[in-house]
């Protein structure tokens, strides 16, 4: 079932990811070569828990961390560990809160000093990519008019969208209906009402858009072995342009 969701709903949704997209921010501030992704894991917690908030990974379905930290070929849910992280390394940061009763759900990849062109490259077109997707997340259009236009940018500069892995609606679950592929024909799907809350995460491969997961059972690679960058962001359906919830 797709929820549609009251504007009192929307703003208390706000404040959670408002809290997401904060910690966010002071992680990426923190990202430089020699710093460990346990580190990055303990300041994303410290900081959601000093918001009276709940970290929204920790514990889901056994997950062992609040971050997921993701670095080069690793796609998602990269667990945080004693590595460090080098110079010309990218790297994903995934976090989500539970405040209020209801998730903030959003993600960033960022550069550990200077990277390659290709990852420059990578990195942009799937920050495009995203606002692609979010242009579409208009009253009266469908669903899968956001995933057409993810795929179609992303494959008009030669990369790949990954297909076992989607974004979601959220609410007062962190995962809900609709899932959200980056991938589809236009003009299909459910049509999309004022009130509905997706988050969107476009997740590029330079290469195939096949992947596999680790022997850990969480970590997910490009089966090429080639980078990967994911963002995301939860955003509202509204009468006019999507509301972008996940915003400092």
């Amino acid at each position: 079932m797709i929820h549609i969701r009251t504007p009192k709903e929307i703003e208390i949704m706000r404040e959670s990811n408002r809290l997401v997209a904060q910690v966010l921010q002071r992680l990426s501030d923190a990202i430089k070569p020699g710093v460990t992704t346990k580190e990055l894991d303990h300041l994303a917690e410290r900081l959601i828990r000093t918001a009276g908030a709940t970290p929204a990974f920790k514990g889901y379905r056994g997950y062992p961390a609040t971050l997921c930290v993701s670095i080069d070929e690793e796609v998602v849910h990269g667990i945080p560990v004693s590595r460090q992280l080098k110079q010309g390394e990218i790297v994903s940061l995934d976090v989500g809160a539970f405040l209020n009763e209801y998730y903030g759900d959003a993600a960033i990849t960022v550069p550990v000093g200077k990277v390659s062109k290709e990852a420059v490259r990578l990195l942009e077109v799937s920050r495009q990519a995203l606002a692609k997707g979010i242009e579409q997340a208009r009253d009266g259009n469908r669903l899968l008019d956001i995933s057409y236009a993810i795929q179609s940018w992303v494959e008009s500069h030669g990369f790949s969208v990954v297909r076992d892995f989607v974004g979601h609606g959220i609410g007062r679950n962190l995962h809900e209906d609709p899932q959200v592929p980056n991938f589809g024909p236009p003009h299909a799907g459910p049509r999309l009402r004022p009130g509905m809350v997706l988050a969107i995460e476009p997740m590029i491969n330079v290469g195939t858009w096949e992947v596999k997961v680790l022997d850990d059972g969480w970590t997910v690679v490009t089966a090429d072995g080639r980078l990967s960058a994911h963002f995301e962001h939860t955003i509202a359906i509204t009468e006019k342009e999507a509301d972008i919830l996940s915003l400092p």
